[in-house]
């Protein structure tokens, strides 16, 4: 299975807050790290220190996603990405980035982490 964690984040996340939405989401939808191939994210997110820690630790590549790309697929949930000009960060970017583009866990925040699964 190669999974894309879609993952939005509060500015100064710290890297174990990461880490354990990360593993809170996977834990409660049945999956592991090994599923995982890709975890993504908004452009606006690539000088996240806590970010960046998090994927290099659990040793998951992070790609980060234009808005221009992110706003082509719609998210199915409301935002509060909207006063970025984004439709959404966590499901449009576990949509972008996957195979199937479906998402196998809707967004859920974990703290100041917001976390969507796609396959």
């Amino acid at each position: 299975m190669t999974l894309v964690i879609g993952i939005g984040t509060r500015r100064d996340v710290t890297t174990q807050e990461v880490i354990d939405a990360v593993s809170k989401a996977l834990n409660e939808s049945g999956y592991n790290l090994d599923d995982v191939s890709l975890m993504a994210s908004a452009k606006m997110k690539e000088n996240e220190t806590g970010l960046l820690d998090a994927a290099n630790i659990m040793d998951i590549k992070i790609q980060f996603i234009s808005h221009d790309i992110l706003n082509q697929y719609k998210s199915p949930t409301k935002s509060q990405a909207s006063r970025f000009g984004l439709d959404g960060v966590a499901e449009p970017s576990a949509i972008a980035l996957s195979e199937k583009k479906e998402l196998l866990l809707r967004k859920k925040k974990y703290g100041r982490v917001t976390i969507a699964i796609g396959e």
